[in-house]
């Protein structure tokens, strides 16, 4: 990752402690590699998403907590500027579909969302400026409804 790049993660972040299982870990180690290796051009956002492995909490899916946003996760976010819910579930880039409001975790708010808790707020760097979102609610977590695999 660049400097500049990491500069700019840091201050949107602000390092807040995110918690990941040890198997979407795995997985998405695996997603970069497979990214790095066949996708040409731009890899900025292959960067990002390693940082935020890296800096993650890793647990057993058994026992990540329910409030936390995991792969597959359905969660309701809340734009902290004009107040409108966005409802997203996030998905591995082959799932992604706008339509279904699936986002993948490439997508820069999909990384960004990654192993935050309800209550938490970030700030995403957009073209236009800023986006100030909070972790409105989970609606559907696959550990806590008992699939460790999904």
């Amino acid at each position: 990752m660049n400097s500049a790049n990491f500069i700019i993660k840091e201050l949107l972040t602000i390092s807040k402690e995110i918690f990941i299982t040890n198997l979407d870990k795995k997985k998405l180690q695996r997603l970069i590699v497979l990214e790095e290796e066949f996708q040409p051009g731009n890899k900025d956002y292959l960067d990002d998403l390693t940082y935020e492995l890296e800096r993650a909490v890793v647990t057993q899916p058994e026992e990540i907590p329910a409030d936390v946003i995991t792969m597959h996760s359905q969660v309701v976010l809340k734009d902290l500027d004009n107040d409108e819910e966005l409802i997203y579930t996030l998905v591995y880039p082959d799932e992604a579909n706008i339509a279904e409001d699936k986002i993948s975790v490439l997508a820069p708010i999909g990384t960004a969302i990654l192993g935050y808790r309800v209550g938490d707020t970030l700030d995403w760097k957009i073209p236009n400026g800023i986006l100030r979102l909070k972790v409105d609610k989970i609606l559907f977590q696959p550990e806590s409804s008992g699939n460790f695999e999904l």
